[in-house]
């Protein structure tokens, strides 16, 4: 008897071991889908991942069914999986739900898209038929006239005899209904009369639009071509390299260069972006270099379309290079030969929730050494773990520190908005050097963009009598005004409330909003500036793939002339006529109880000033804080990194701070307060035996419940150096612990590592 042990789709721990029945045992093997009972009546797709004649122990269940007839995970995809579940402390199981396409894990799997085609049925397939057939007709000439349109689209009015002198060509019900000009109607008599017979074909939902076009390669100028080679350079010495590129350095030149390189040499590239809306216009440059050669993989593709990307990658013909968001790393990849990770510092590389919570920089440098492959990483404001790797050695270090066509870097205007505020100059949250520069831009033709880190019209209400402010029933957060849709929401758990119009408390009528969000920020620029096309870039406006690239597009147009947006508008996108940017309250994003805080202000404030001044014209930023005189201000205004790196560095060094620490956060969760409390106390004193000092809390978090959900939250300060799988072990055997209470049995407990 033959066993095999798979992977369910579950955050269970380790593998699960099947009989696998004798009229089975030839059609499976790795990496094949089956199907296997689980309980009492649940069945679910699994992965094997192993084979083998050891009788388990314990009696075992016989799998249902082989789904396959091919592999749909390889083995380096599945050694990628241990390794995530290994480091990030999430089980295997975790990891395989998250990678693979929900088409893939469900027991009906992916069904192929068809669509609906004509053909001439075989008694007609003549030209003595068809001649008396057309006669017979004229009688009908609507079918008449469809039955020619469909002759000639499909070549059969080239018969001579009994054979067609051209190529015949399969016609779709849609394609002859739009060349002819008919109706369901009519194509339904030609069927009656058995004269077209309809068919289903199975066809692909993937893009093969353009054609492979390496001469549209541009030539690289002489810092490109100077980094470009200084990257090979380093490759021969290291697996990953940092390229530090000002922003319209021309990175992206480089890549298509590296890209062209690693095709001529028959090697894949993966390359990650850390947002879906970067990707329209990456693919749109890509694509008119590597036309069908290059694949599009995101989560707001239809899971359809990911499961024939999954599967084309698995073919014989896979596609050479993938463009996606950080889930692309899981894709199958048959002869991997660079990963670029573009915009490295972005913390949407991350994934939050739920598990696996693993960094898809990181994942991409592991993977791409599965390969034997290399990593490069691009950025012109490196996270600070990287560039530390990269000036100690670790990694290669190249950079490019002049624009494409040397045009200048944008001036960055710092204006003191609290002395404004004090003379009553201010309009709005808008200072008049600020207006009076959108102004100017607009009246020129050019282009505008305003940065505000906020959604929604005001981040809160508040009663000005009692000081009432709605809040969330489900998690400790205030609710967020949205003018729009007349509701207040919450970002967390999606709770709406409608708005009061007298607080609860004290029954006035005195309620008004607190902050800044986009939207309000869309509302007033609106009003001041009622001739300008506006468009409003955040996480409301873009839920959908469609309205990311219409946002984008219509701006690349210049359809639009004002873009308002949250961090969304500082990750690369790139945009010819902008010569003004906006940063409304650079403050708000210095004063987050993070230690992470002065890394991020810069990076957003350095990215999104790198979108003005792109072609023949420097660009002007208006950066508007209360704190003129902070060191980090004036480093974002000389585009210091180098400084601001030096800085940090001693303050992240002197408190034991990433890089020079490794941290393990600790999560618990429960819907009494009182038992994640006591869980978490518990829980703390069993690794302080441990791991002493090195624990801290534990403590509330900023938002401390969360969907009704109470939270408590440890933090494990890791020296360099440490023994990561056992302090990965130690963990597990705490939890276990903790698990084993009966008290505590109900609080989930999960694990954050190189938590951002």
């Amino acid at each position: 008897m033959k066993y095999v042990d798979v992977i369910l789709p579950l955050p269970l721990e380790g593998l699960f071991t099947y009989a696998v029945p004798d009229t089975l045992a030839e059609s499976v093997g790795f990496g094949f889908r089956v199907l296997v009972p689980l309980g009492k009546s649940k069945t679910y797709v699994a992965v094997a991942v192993r084979l083998h004649n050891d009788k388990p122990e314990f009696a075992v269940r016989d799998i249902m069914a082989v789904l396959d007839s091919a592999p749909v995970v390889l083995e380096q995809q599945y050694r990628l999986w241990q390794w995530v579940a290994d480091y990030y402390m999430s089980s295997v199981g975790d990891v395989y739900k998250a990678a693979m396409p929900a088409g893939l894990k469900a027991e009906e799997g992916y069904k192929p898209k068809t669509e609906t085609y004509i053909q001439l049925a075989p008694a007609y397939r003549s030209e003595q038929a068809l001649h008396q057939l057309l006669d017979e007709l004229k009688r009908a000439p609507k079918q008449q006239a469809v039955l020619i349109d469909f002759l000639a689209l499909s070549h059969w009015d080239s018969l001579s005899g009994s054979q067609p002198q051209e190529t015949i060509e399969e016609v779709s019900r849609d394609e002859l209904l739009n060349a002819s000009h008919g109706t369901a109607t009519v194509l339904k008599a030609l069927a009656d009369r058995a004269v077209l017979q309809a068919y289903e074909l199975e066809v692909g939902r993937l893009n093969t639009a353009g054609s492979y076009a390496p001469g549209n390669i541009k030539k690289l100028n002489v810092n490109q071509q100077e980094a470009y080679n200084a990257i090979l350079f380093q490759m021969l010495r290291k697996n990953v390299v940092l390229l530090h590129g000002v922003t319209s350095s021309g990175k992206t030149e480089i890549y298509i260069h590296l890209i062209q390189k690693m095709l001529d040499e028959k090697k894949q590239v993966l390359y990650l972006m850390p947002e879906i809306a970067l990707t329209v216009q990456m693919m749109d440059r890509l694509r008119r270099v590597f036309g069908p050669r290059l694949g599009i993989y995101h989560s707001k593709y239809s899971d359809a379309e990911r499961v024939e990307i999954w599967q084309k990658q698995l073919s014989h013909n896979p596609y050479d290079i993938i463009l996606g968001a950080r889930s692309a790393v899981f894709l199958p990849f048959q002869r991997l030969g660079l990963v670029i990770v573009d915009e490295e510092h972005e913390t949407s590389f991350k994934q939050q929730d739920p598990a696996p919570r693993y960094h898809a920089r990181s994942a991409a440098i592991v993977l791409a050494a599965m390969y034997r492959a290399k990593t490069l990483l691009g950025t012109a404001t490196p996270s600070m773990e990287s560039y530390y790797n990269a000036t100690t050695g670790k990694y290669g270090l190249v950079s490019l520190s002049s624009r494409f066509q040397d045009i200048q870097l944008p001036e960055i205007h710092v204006v003191d908005i609290k002395d404004l505020q004090r003379r009553k100059m201010m309009t709005g949250p808008y200072s008049p050097q600020l207006l009076g520069a959108m102004r100017k831009a607009l009246e020129a033709g050019e282009q505008v963009i305003i940065f505000q880190n906020r959604r929604g019209f005001v981040p809160m209400i508040e009663c000005k009598m009692c000081g009432w402010v709605p809040k969330c029933q489900n998690c400790d957060v205030a609710l967020t005004y949205h003018k729009n849709m007349n509701v207040l929401s919450c970002h967390y758990c999606g709770y709406t409330y409608r708005v009061p119009e007298a607080c609860p408390c004290c029954e006035s009528k005195n309620l008004q909003g607190v902050g800044l969000g986009t939207e309000k920020v869309e509302d007033t620029l609106m009003q001041i500036f009622p001739e300008a096309r506006v468009a409003r870039m955040d996480l409301d406006t873009t839920r959908s793939r469609a309205a990311y690239e219409r946002i984008i597009s219509d701006f690349s147009a210049r359809r639009t002339n004002l873009l308002i947006g949250t961090q969304m508008v500082t990750k690369g996108l790139d945009f010819d006529h902008v010569s003004v940017v906006g940063i409304l309250y650079a403050d708000s994003m210095l004063n987050m109880p993070d230690f992470r805080a002065y890394e991020h202000a810069f990076m957003l404030m350095a990215q999104v000033s790198g979108r003005a001044g792109r072609k023949g014209k420097r660009g002007q930023v208006y950066l508007q804080t209360k704190n003129p005189q902070l060191p980090l201000i004036r480093q974002v205004v000389d585009n210091d990194y180098e400084g601001f790196f030096r800085s940090l560095c001693e303050e992240r060094k002197a408190f034991s701070y990433p890089p020079f620490t490794r941290l393990v956060s600790v999560f618990l969760r429960h819907r009494d307060n009182a038992v994640v409390e006591s869980a978490a106390t518990y829980m703390a004193s069993i690794l302080r035996q441990w791991f002493g000092n090195r624990v801290l809390g534990p403590d509330k978090p900023a938002v401390a419940r969360v969907k009704m959900l109470h939270i408590r939250k440890m933090m494990l300060k890791l020296e360099l150096g440490i023994d990561l799988k056992a302090v990965r072990e130690y963990l597990k055997m705490a939890q276990r612990q903790i698990a084993a209470d009966e008290r505590f049995a109900a609080v989930t407990i999960f694990f954050d590592v190189d938590p951002l």
